[in-house]
């Protein structure tokens, strides 16, 4: 199995396709949202393209999710639900969000995810304890 992020850099955002390969075979894609790239600072931009070991995860305070390993200069970086990297309301503070579209759900006039439980489900269902993600 390979996790590959493909992502849009924006001034606001960072837009992702996270998709779920078995061979040539597409098992799942989802949408992703993050930070938008700052350099990787810590708590305000997205972490930098890499292949990363990911595990799952229970949080205090996210609940079941992912966590990212070893991100250079960085702590905690969770793939976890969430709706919103920008606008009236953030969700993250570097960490990536799933979802299952993109849409305007706030009608503060930012791209947001929805659906992001169903997201979440889908991929804790579907994804190893442990995984390579490649993020391009």
């Amino acid at each position: 199995m390979k996790t590959v992020l493909s992502r849009t850099y924006t001034p606001d955002l960072t837009k992702g396709s996270f998709i779920v390969m078995d061979g040539c075979r597409k098992l799942l894609e989802i949408v992703t949202l993050e930070l938008p790239n700052k350099g990787n600072r810590q708590n305000v931009s997205c972490i930098p393209e890499n292949v990363y070991i990911v595990r799952k995860h229970t949080s205090p305070t996210k609940g079941a999710c992912f966590q990212i390993m070893d991100v250079s200069g960085r702590e905690n970086v969770l793939i976890h639900i969430g709706n919103f990297a920008t606008g009236l309301k953030i969700d993250t503070q570097g960490c990536i969000l799933p979802g299952m579209f993109f849409a305007d759900i706030n009608a503060d006039g930012f791209t947001d995810v929805g659906d992001s439980t169903t997201a979440m489900k889908l991929l804790l269902a579907l994804l190893p304890q442990e995984f390579s993600l490649h993020i391009i």
